[in-house]
């Protein structure tokens, strides 16, 4: 299984403390284990921003950077090893594993937080922490802070400067390095043999959580502990609600389905949709649609290079899908003036695209000084233009209620252009039908 390397973390927490004001010291805790119902608790994954500086995956952990610290930069609370507790729950890292196995210099028992970490905050001129995420562990940091003003008068010194973490550890994270590309390459590389097996399964009379388990089962397969979020299998009708996940109907011979899944792979997503018709063939009206998508998509993909800005793929796949809406008659009027009145909203109601990474909707602003963000190497994204034909449509023909597509991609921003990891998964309806023929 690909993984992020560790001299990987090593170099991101150092980048990040070059970023850092002197003498100060960032604080960030790791994801609270989540209850489920009662005693069970949902599988664990670990937070974002915690695993980018850490790769560390458990449970009641504190990451704490202190630039220019003579006794280490990096110290990492966590929980010691204990017989008992890891013959129910699995292994622990330990103070020792801490140092050993995940490249912290110092490291300490989390029960010792509330005796030692006053101490390193004290002198310190600013704290960055992730402000307003996790309102327990801000709890926490004002009565560390606390603790230090009370005893100002003896001559301790609290921090003079509160500052949001997100803004310098968020822009980092928006540039992936070849050894993130390549974990996320393999995550596509999985999603894509599901998708495939989902389609090459597809017949009428299963439900929708049929083809959802073909998903997971591949899924697993590959090494992947979990899907990247939770998966959209729509059939019918359901592929106009953007977010279905029912996944409890029936598939019918003539309708699509439509489905948005992907796995993580040690903590990055990937992010594909694909619409097929449940039988193998698309009708003349789904083809139609189908075919103004596609072509939508190729027109974004031609506006992802260096130099050139965010909106820009968006506004590429308004003009093909409106264009095509007026074609078909769905639309009616003059291209440009529809395009200013935002008529397609109606039929495309949703942006063409989203960063992606650690986050399915990764971090990463998407203006910067009120315009948008210039693309550059190693930001990567995700293409998903679509048409959504309501079924209560009145003011289409009846022939196209209904009919929902979607197609998704991720890709990467390269010198060239973009480089699509997703591929792998026919979209081309001559492709789909022939591989849906194929599996019959």
């Amino acid at each position: 299984m690909i993984h992020i390397p560790r001299a990987e973390y090593t170099r991101r927490r150092k980048a990040l403390m070059a970023q850092m004001e002197p003498n100060s010291i960032a604080i960030l805790p790791a994801a609270a284990v989540a209850i489920r119902n009662r005693d069970v608790e949902h599988v664990y994954r670990q937070d974002s921003d915690f695993q980018y500086l850490s790769g560390f995956p458990e449970p009641e952990a504190v990451i704490v950077l202190m630039p220019g610290r003579l006794h280490g930069e990096y110290v990492l609370f966590c929980r010691e090893r204990n017989a008992e507790r890891e013959l129910w729950d699995g292994l622990r890292a330990g103070t020792e594993g801490a140092i050993r196995d995940f490249g912290a210099d110092d490291a300490f028992p989390i029960t010792d937080i509330d005796d030692i970490l006053p101490g390193l905050i004290e002198g310190r001129d600013r704290v960055y922490s992730a402000m307003g995420s996790n309102a327990e562990f801000d709890r926490h940091l004002m009565e560390w802070i606390n603790v230090i003003r009370s005893k100002a008068h003896l001559g301790a010194q609290p921090p003079n400067e509160f500052v949001a973490l997100d803004h310098l550890l968020h822009d980092m994270r928006l540039y992936k390095s070849a050894a993130e590309v390549k974990v996320m390459r393999e995550a596509a590389r999985i999603s894509c043999a599901a998708h495939v097996r989902a389609m090459q399964a597809s017949r009428a009379g299963l439900h929708e959580f049929s083809l959802e388990a073909e998903l997971d089962y591949e899924f697993r397969k590959g090494g992947a502990k979990m899907p990247a979020y939770g998966s959209i299998v729509a059939a019918g009708r359901n592929s106009c609600i953007l977010h279905y996940q029912q996944n409890d109907a029936v598939l019918k011979d003539g309708d699509l389905v439509l489905i948005d899944a992907g796995c993580e792979i040690d903590c990055y997503a990937s992010d594909i949709t694909r619409t097929w018709p449940v039988n193998g063939r698309f009708s003349p009206e789904q083809k139609a649609i189908y075919e103004i998508v596609l072509a939508s998509q190729e027109a974004a993909f031609a506006e992802i290079a260096p130099d050139k800005h965010w909106n820009q793929a968006h506004e590429a796949t308004v003009q093909v899908i409106t264009a095509g809406l007026v074609k078909l008659g769905l639309l009616q009027g003059d291209v440009d003036e529809l395009i200013a009145n935002e008529a397609y909203k109606a039929f495309y109601m949703h942006r063409a695209g989203h960063w992606l990474g650690m986050d399915v909707h990764d971090v990463g602003e998407y203006k910067v000084g009120g315009e948008w963000r210039v693309l550059e190497v190693g930001m990567a994204l995700t293409v998903e233009p679509g048409i959504y034909i309501a079924p209560d449509n009145q003011n289409v023909a009846k022939k196209w209620r209904g009919i929902g597509v979607r197609i998704e991609d991720d890709v990467v921003v390269t010198k060239q252009g973009c480089e699509i990891l997703t591929g792998g998964v026919p979209k081309a309806v001559a492709e789909i039908e022939a591989l849906m023929a194929a599996a019959r």
